[in-house]
């Protein structure tokens, strides 16, 4: 067992962390602002007049005070940021019902233009590099006898390219994307993973960039969950997580004070 402090706030106990991926330990705002242009083009191709209304669904941002679409920039809680494909599809096929098509003819035009849209990108793996920092994060823990995972709403096999594409396999003990209809926050999914983790959910920490993540850590137990922030142009709203930060380096782990009582509370 280690115990981590970021900032003034330490957890005790721990054995292993939960990192999210996209906006935590990969970069992917460029490519996911690329992505969600490609699936409203889809889309639009097939149903005009929708294009504008997806973007704006997807979370692309807007410039203020004119309220127009920047196009270059994510929303950190937005659809793409967080939300699973599967959710993307049914959000995005909901405005399309609402021309009149039927629910189902909706869900399968959507799911075709969201194929249509990744034909035309490359790898996600390559285009999405590890943040700054991360690398020397995970090194550090792994020193501290800790276990580290990954849950991610991205699909399985997008994990698994991420980890091959940045050599992550030494450092990990699962790295878990979503298959089907699961989300991330499935009770299925996050007993896989302590299970692969060999650690209870009391002392596992979570270290995500949303909502989302604090939300999982509070539902299951977990120790904790430390906000990152630094992935993001905007950054996200993470007032609920028991600390935040926008750099890696103000993580900090150590073997030998895993007997202090501090858990949570300032030092």
């Amino acid at each position: 067992m280690a115990t981590l402090w970021c900032g003034k706030v330490v957890f005790t106990n721990i054995e292993a962390i939960i990192f999210d991926k996209d906006g935590t330990l990969a970069e992917v705002e460029a490519f996911l602002c690329q992505l969600a242009h490609r699936r409203s083009q889809q889309i639009e191709a097939r149903i005009p007049g929708l294009q504008e209304a997806l973007l704006r669904a997807f979370g692309v941002e807007c410039s203020y005070p004119l309220g127009e679409l920047r196009g270059d920039r994510l929303h950190p809680g937005g659809l793409m940021a967080v939300a699973s494909r599967q959710e993307n599809i049914i959000a995005a096929a909901a405005y399309v019902a609402a021309t009149g098509l039927g629910w189902a003819a909706s869900l399968d035009l959507v799911r075709e233009a969201f194929q249509a849209a990744d034909w035309l990108n490359q790898s996600k793996a390559k285009q999405t590099p590890l943040i700054p920092g991360a690398m020397l994060l995970l090194q550090r823990l792994m020193a501290a006898n800790l276990r580290l995972g990954i849950l991610s709403s991205d699909s399985q096999s997008n994990v698994d390219d991420f980890v091959a594409h940045c050599a992550l396999n030494p450092y990990l003990s699962v790295a878990a994307g979503v298959q089907g209809n699961l989300s991330k926050s499935d009770p299925v999914l996050i007993q896989q993973v302590l299970l692969k983790l060999g650690a209870s959910a009391a002392q596992t920490l979570m270290i995500g960039d949303s909502q989302i993540d604090i939300q999982l850590a509070k539902t299951f137990g977990l120790a904790g969950c430390i906000g990152f922030t630094g992935g993001w142009s905007s950054t996200p709203e993470l007032a609920s997580a028991d600390v935040s930060t926008n750099q890696f380096a103000d993580i900090h782990a150590d073997i030998h004070l895993a007997e202090s009582s501090l858990l949570g509370t300032p030092i």
